[in-house]
């Protein structure tokens, strides 16, 4: 395996790399800032399904984790803090998904495929927070 040995991906990254992790980051950024701003402002039924799940305060911890993805979103955007931003919003993301869109439970087969489908998207975003996890810098 030699490009284990290539100095190529030792070097800094260059301008296409930095652009492109701008470009991924303010990408990524946009449903966390939307969202959180949603569940912070108006934490409705969000709140309701915390309740259901035995969340203690469950308006207040649909708000701090709305005001969580708001800041950790901007700061991704604006690429402050990129690393704790993105930890912060995976572990936001993780009980989120699985209390939001646990199709699994879902008896009627449409709403079934649009909970799939939120969870997925879900992951999916999971997946861009981990790489950006990752990086060396």
């Amino acid at each position: 395996m030699s490009f284990v040995h290539d100095r190529r991906w030792q070097a800094e990254p260059g301008t296409l790399e930095l652009t492109l992790e701008s470009a991924g980051r303010l990408l990524i950024s946009g449903m966390f800032v939307s969202g959180g701003w949603e569940a912070f402002k108006e934490p409705g039924p969000r709140a309701r399904r915390a309740a259901d799940l035995g969340i203690p305060l469950p308006k207040l911890a649909t708000r701090m984790n709305g005001l969580t993805m708001l800041s950790a979103g901007a700061a991704l955007a604006a690429g402050v803090a990129v690393k704790p931003a993105s930890a912060a919003l995976v572990l936001s993301l993780v009980p989120t998904t699985l209390a939001g869109h646990p199709f699994w439970k879902e008896e009627d087969p449409k709403v079934r495929a649009q909970q799939r489908i939120h969870f997925l998207k879900n992951l999916a975003m999971l997946g861009g927070l981990l790489v950006l996890l990752s990086k060396r810098r």
